[in-house]
């Protein structure tokens, strides 16, 4: 009895762990780095040869010489990747809002009467999200072009053309990767 239930159980478990573990990984790995290899080494942009960031991931940067990204519960750190869960009625929610809009006014010297966008109050449901919407990235061109001596115009243009198109034409929204803004941003010096 032992033998008949036992080891048939022993042999599915070895060649289950060996096909769903070893080869269907190894497959997938290889198949990822020959379709899509910038994509499956994780988006990395590098200056100098030098990784610098992930475009997939938000970094954190309140420098005035650069534009800042979406706000992160999780200090940008892609292993826990999470909200703060902390809901609408919540007062450190609330106190956390009012004070990054205060901040984001105040850097942006910013009149009572312009719009703060969301994306830059709020922290996002990853807490990654490397881009902000193409309005936040103009209240910011102003202080960069004070801080860095540059003509608005000249980072004017630059925010325009890092502007991208919602996927396949009709997913999601225009958008702006904060990481490849401040590279191209670098670029202009």
């Amino acid at each position: 009895m032992f033998s008949k239930t036992i080891f048939p159980a022993l042999r599915m478990l070895l060649v289950l762990t060996v096909i769903t573990g070893i080869i269907y990984p190894l497959m997938v790995t290889l198949a990822s780095q020959a379709l899509f290899p910038a994509q499956a080494n994780g988006s990395l942009e590098r200056v100098n040869d030098v990784a610098v960031g992930s475009s997939l991931i938000g970094q954190a940067n309140v420098d005035a010489r650069y534009f800042w990204v979406r706000p992160s519960a999780i200090s940008y750190n892609p292993i826990p990747s999470s909200g703060s869960n902390l809901g609408p009625t919540s007062a450190t929610l609330q106190t956390t809002v009012a004070q990054r809009e205060a901040d984001f006014r105040a850097a942006n010297n910013l009149a009572d009467e312009v719009e703060v966008p969301v994306e830059m109050l709020f922290a996002s449901g990853s807490g990654l999200d490397p881009h902000i919407s193409p309005e936040a990235a103009r209240l910011q061109i102003d202080r960069i072009a004070a801080a860095r001596d540059i003509p608005r115009e000249q980072i004017v243009a630059l925010v325009e053309a890092q502007i991208e198109s919602p996927q396949l034409g009709f997913l999601g929204q225009p958008r702006v990767n904060v990481l490849l803004l401040n590279l191209a941003l670098d670029g202009l010096q």
